[in-house]
């Protein structure tokens, strides 16, 4: 799984942290405990690679302007007090499921460089506390790029959204070092905007990199994002190392109302994605915005078997059926079992219940527990 619903309490010290009102050795206490709790509770479900739910960070990308230096956040609405194109940047906003007051951007100020490790620490613990494999997801190269670079404050520092990604290459290469030094197994960059330059076409965007000037051809840009993430892995031997690097790549996942999130196929992004140099592709399926299945001969998938939005937990059957049909396009061991996405993108806006979550992992190894016995 990835985030995870965070605690009354957790969400408490995450906001008094934010206002300067809670010491960060104060914050790590009360997520310690809620990440061991997790724990036990992915244990308590059967579940094989585990995660921290993601209880340290606020969300699965701004997080990083606590670790990086040259970043600080910015709601949606104070960036609509300095981009230049402001009517169109207000339409977008009129079209999100949220108010913009509400949503914050990691946003590039300054020169960019690691403060301290975006992930590093969350591996340490989760390895003093648990004997399964650990995944640690991570901002994916081209979501921190893009997603970073506001023109009309970045520009001083990076004159282009190039200049900016070498400084991300650099950080990313630092920060997976330090994840396989320290014993991760499983290494997830998250590149949801790219769903966004296949989907939007020149209309509307999400909350997602909002600011983006809309474009009707994204070749340059799935460009982009190629080099960037085969850049950030190039000469890294993680078969040496016992480690996985997968590419999570979905619709967005802020919003229970499916008519406000992105829908098709992952086709037009196919070609992009065999291209980059990654050994699990790690895709939504359990939805059907995503279309049909497709097939990646030299990539495993990380398949999404459960939708985390909504209230209904799937069967036993469901889930199988959907595996079912991807063994006509995969080999039982290329074949991953996931939700579509994480339960708790935002802190402070999970998309289900704990007791649900729970429910659905549970229903997760269930059928993964019976298709090992199937197919013995």
């Amino acid at each position: 799984m990835g985030s995870w619903p965070r605690s009354r309490d957790l969400l408490r010290a995450q906001k008094a942290k934010r206002r300067g009102k809670l010491a960060a050795d104060a914050f790590d206490r009360i997520a310690d405990a809620e990440v061991i709790r997790i724990l036990k509770l992915q244990d308590a479900a059967g579940v094989d690679i585990v995660t921290d739910g993601e209880q340290r960070r606020d969300s699965f990308f701004s997080f990083v302007a606590d670790k990086l230096d040259g970043v600080r956040m910015m709601t949606l609405s104070e960036m609509l007090d300095v981009i230049e194109d402001r009517d169109s940047f207000e339409k977008i906003l009129q079209t999100l499921d949220v108010p913009a007051y509400s949503i914050s951007n990691a946003t590039c100020v300054g020169p960019v460089s690691r403060r301290e490790p975006l992930a590093v620490n969350e591996l340490r613990f989760l390895k003093a506390h648990t004997d399964k494999p650990v995944k640690i997801p991570l901002p994916g190269p081209y979501l921190l790029t893009r997603g970073m670079f506001v023109k009309e404050v970045s520009r001083p520092h990076y004159e282009t959204k190039e200049a900016l990604g070498n400084a991300v290459v650099t950080l990313l290469r630092e920060e997976i070092q330090e994840l396989i030094a320290c014993g991760v197994d499983f290494i997830q960059f998250d590149e949801p905007v790219l769903s966004e330059l296949v989907f939007t076409q020149g209309h509307s965007r999400t909350f997602m990199c909002a600011h983006l000037a809309a474009t009707q051809d994204p070749t340059g840009e799935l460009e982009f994002a190629v080099e960037l993430i085969n850049r950030v892995v190039e000469g890294v031997d993680f078969e040496a190392a016992g480690v996985r690097v997968g590419l999570h790549v979905c619709r967005g996942n802020w919003s229970q109302d499916e008519s406000t999130l992105l829908r098709g196929s992952y086709d037009p992004l196919a070609d992009y994605l065999r291209r980059m140099n990654v050994q699990q592709l790690v895709l939504e399926y359990a939805t059907e915005r995503a279309g049909d299945l497709l097939q990646f001969d030299d990539q495993e998938l990380g398949l999404g078997v459960i939708n985390p939005r909504t209230e209904a937990v799937e069967t036993e059957e469901e889930i199988c059926g959907r595996v079912e049909r991807a063994l006509a396009c995969y080999p039982l061991d290329r074949l991953f079992l996931n939700p579509d996405c994480g339960f708790a993108t935002f802190s402070n806006r999970p998309v289900n219940s704990e007791e649900i979550a729970f429910r659905k992992l549970k229903a997760l190894q269930s059928a993964a527990d019976v298709l090992r016995q199937r197919y013995a």
